[in-house]
Parts: C-alpha cells; sequence; structure tokens
C-alpha cells in the first residue's frame, strides 16, 4: 500500500486544478501588481478578480478582504493591530486557553507590553461557555479573540453568540477560522464578526498566503510597513500566484462542501465508532459531533504519542499528535490539559485529520495498524501491567 497521508489539519496537498490555475502567473502574467502598465495591470486584475471570488464566498466586500503571507501574520495583524489602534479604550482582552499559538503568542507578546489578557477556560469538549465571556467582561476590554474551530480537536465554537455578547457592548471581536475555513460554512455577516483569518494551505491551495478579513470602519493598526500594497494596510508585494490558487481552491472547496463533509462525517464517524469498540482504555477528545467533518483525536492511556507516531510512520501513515506548528515539543498539548486531560493520558495522543482523498480502505488500514501497535507499546508499560493486574 502506497504512504496513507491522513495530516490534512497540519497542511493539505494542492488541487491538480489550482496549480494549472497559478501556472500562468509564474511565467505567462508576471508583472508587479503594483506596476502601471499593461503588465502590471494584467496581475492587479486578476488579484481583485480572485478578491471577489473570496469576498463572494465568505459574504463580505472585496474592499474587506487583505492578503497576507500566512494565517499567523493575519492572527498577528488583527491582535496586535486592534490591540494598539484601540488602546486609548482600554488594555484589556479576551481570548481562550485552546486558541493556535499563533493568537496565543500574540496575546502574550501584548501582555508583556502592557496589556492585560484573560484565557477563558473551556469544558470537557473545548467549547467557550458564553457565560464565562460575559462575567470576564470589564470596562477597558477592547478585543475578544476566539477561534472558529480547534485545530487539534477539532470542536467548533459558538462564534455567532459569542460575537453578539461583543457587539452589544461595543467591543471587537476576531475569530480564527485557519481550520474552519473551505471545511464549514462561514457567512461572515452572519456570524458579524469584526476581523476573521485564514490561510489557504489548509483546504489545498499553496502555503505561504492567507486574508484577514477587515470589517469596513474597523480601526487596527498596520502590521506590515513599506510600500503601499492591499490599500495601504498590508505592505509587500503581493503573491499573485498564490492568491490566484487561494481564490480557486476555495471555489472549488464551496462548490463540493456539501458532498464532501457527508462523505468525511461518515468516515470520521466510523474511524471513531470502530477504534472505541476496538481499543480499550481511549478517549475521544473534542465533541463527538460538533466537530470539523474530518478531525479525529484520540488519547491512548499507558503510551507514549511520540512512539505511536514513529510506529504509524514505519507502517506507511503520516498522522499528529496534535498542532503541526509544535509538533516536536515534548510538553503535552496545551489544547488537551484545557480540556482536563491529565498529563500522562495528554501525552498519548493522536489527531488523524482526513480529507476527500481518504478512503475506508485506508481507515482500516490505520485501524488495524492501531490496534497492533497500541498493544505492543502497553506491553511494554509497566503501568500498563498492573492495570491488567489489578482487573484480574
Amino acid at each position: 500500500m502506497n504512504r496513507i497521508y491522513v495530516d490534512n489539519a497540519a497542511t493539505t496537498p494542492v488541487r491538480k486544478e489550482v496549480v494549472d490555475k497559478m501556472l500562468p502567473y509564474y511565467t505567462e502574467f508576471y508583472g508587479n501588481p503594483s506596476a502601471v502598465y499593461a503588465e502590471g495591470q494584467q496581475t492587479k486584475k486578476a488579484l481583485d478578480e480572485a478578491r471577489e471570488t473570496i469576498a463572494g464566498i465568505l459574504n463580505c466586500q472585496p474592499k474587506e478582504i487583505f492578503f497576507t503571507g500566512s494565517g499567523t501574520e493575519a492572527d498577528n495583524w488583527a491582535i496586535i493591530g486592534a490591540a494598539y489602534a484601540n488602546k486609548a479604550k482600554g488594555n484589556h482582552i479576551i481570548t481562550s486557553a485552546i486558541e493556535h499559538h499563533a493568537v496565543l503568542h500574540a496575546c502574550d507578546y501584548l501582555e508583556k507590553r502592557g496589556f492585560e489578557v484573560t484565557k477563558l477556560p473551556v469544558d470537557e469538549y473545548g467549547i467557550v461557555n458564553p457565560e464565562d465571556l460575559k462575567n470576564a467582561l470589564k470596562d477597558n476590554t477592547v478585543l475578544i479573540t476566539i477561534m472558529t474551530a480547534n485545530n487539534e480537536i477539532g470542536t467548533i465554537q459558538p462564534i455567532k453568540e459569542l460575537c453578539a455578547i461583543a457587539k452589544e457592548k461595543g467591543i471587537l471581536f476576531h475569530t480564527d477560522a485557519v481550520q474552519a475555513t473551505g471545511h464549514i460554512k462561514l457567512d461572515i455577516k452572519d456570524l458579524n464578526v469584526d476581523m476573521l483569518s485564514i490561510s489557504g494551505h489548509k483546504f489545498n491551495a499553496p502555503k505561504g498566503v492567507g486574508v484577514l478579513y477587515i470589517k469596513t470602519g474597523t480601526r487596527v493598526h498596520n502590521y506590515m510597513h513599506g510600500g503601499g500594497q492591499e490599500r495601504n494596510r498590508r505592505a509587500g508585494t503581493e503573491n499573485v500566484a498564490g492568491v490566484i490558487g487561494m481564490a480557486e481552491a476555495l471555489r472549488l472547496a464551496d462548490i463540493e462542501l456539501e458532498e464532501k463533509n457527508k462523505y468525511l462525517t461518515n468516515l470520521r464517524d466510523y474511524f471513531i465508532d470502530t477504534v472505541s469498540k476496538k481499543i480499550p482504555y481511549c478517549r475521544l477528545n473534542g465533541h463527538r459531533t460538533n466537530r470539523l467533518p474530518g478531525n479525529i483525536n484520540f488519547s491512548f492511556q499507558y503510551i507514549e504519542g511520540e512512539s505511536l507516531l514513529l510506529m504509524l510512520d514505519i507502517k506507511g501513515i503520516s498522522a499528529s499528535s496534535g498542532s503541526a506548528c509544535t509538533s516536536g515539543a515534548l510538553d503535552p498539548s496545551h489544547v488537551l490539559l484545557a480540556i482536563g486531560l491529565p498529563h500522562e493520558i495528554a501525552h498519548g495522543s493522536l489527531r488523524i485529520s482526513i480529507d476527500s482523498q481518504n478512503t475506508k480502505e485506508e481507515m482500516d488500514y490505520i485501524i488495524d495498524s492501531l490496534v497492533t501497535i497500541v498493544q505492543r507499546l502497553r506491553d511494554m508499560s509497566p503501568l500498563y501491567e498492573e492495570v491488567l493486574k489489578g482487573d484480574k
């Protein structure tokens, strides 16, 4: 069997249709979109069309779409830019304990510079309680930033409800929608958020291109300084080919969303149900149904996640223990700790994130491999040996 890739939350392969759409902008239509001559205006037109495509899918105005180099840049721009732009109103920021590090570290950066940060707790499924948000509000709160869907456990937050709480108090609301975009339907007007972050490589577009949606009238300081690109808001020559690819990938994802999500949900649920039956002492992390269609996250007691990943790799399976940005870290996931898992169980976590290229046959192979590997690792565990003695 060929290698099986099930780490799509980390990055996705670029679709052939997307590559085909991008290629002319590397060789034939190579002009700088800031140039006034024909070659530049040609690429500027393509850039504007891509902006219109993305805005149409997200239900916002094209002038509210700003291209960035990544989701991390979009998060940093939104959080740091909004915090400083609105500092005269207050210096209190609210986020959640399970945010991506692009958000948490941006908040840490601000905290070291005089801002106050509140990190809301989550329940056992990773969901923020709207009452906790209400109770955390202060007279000096200027920004709330809570992700749409978690990158590790897949839980989807009640963003519309949380944002409504912010709106009642006139507080800016940003959501990191990096994991959600292209995988669940997003309507910016319905959500009523002020800012929203996207990263192309999470939905079969290339790496190195993202979006920050900024609602008209929102006060946000510029994050990149230099030229007058992106309507004088984000300096740096745009990644034209990347933007073209991102718009095409999002267009295709939007067309296929309903059918694809039905397929992924069935595959996901089959995997979860089968693993739960076949492997004892395992725990599904995140909400059982209110989660991204392609996300599966299990913790297996009495094993180390790193050993599990290495043995899966030997069997030709590419999976993850959590966020791609921290996969080399020895500490357990902050997300799993936040939902109440003790260190020893959090260490034995596995994230399987599937996409439309994955099949039931692949799921069966992964499950059979997991059964064998987990048992082998537990056979080497003195803790598991004690558990077996206790059971007898």
